[in-house]
């Protein structure tokens, strides 16, 4: 069974939701500025996003570690 676009698009916003936090608070401690880390948070959020989108449809059409469901062998 393979993921929805939709779905793999909602589990990159999410992901990169955290991931965002993170960076701004990783910047925020080692640049000791909040407008630098927001603007590196700011531009990581939409880079990754787009990056993670393609990464889950590219791993979507491999099969490796997936077992089939019972919705695969329709008659």
């Amino acid at each position: 069974m393979a993921d929805q676009q939709k779905r793999s698009l909602l589990k990159a916003i999410t992901w990169r939701t955290t991931g965002t936090i993170d960076t701004i608070v990783v910047s925020l401690l080692v640049s000791g500025r909040l407008r630098v880390a927001l603007s590196i948070g700011f531009i990581e959020l939409f880079t990754k996003v787009g990056l993670y989108y393609l990464h889950e449809r590219a791993w979507n059409k491999i099969r490796f570690g997936r077992s089939p469901s019972k919705d695969d062998f329709q008659i």
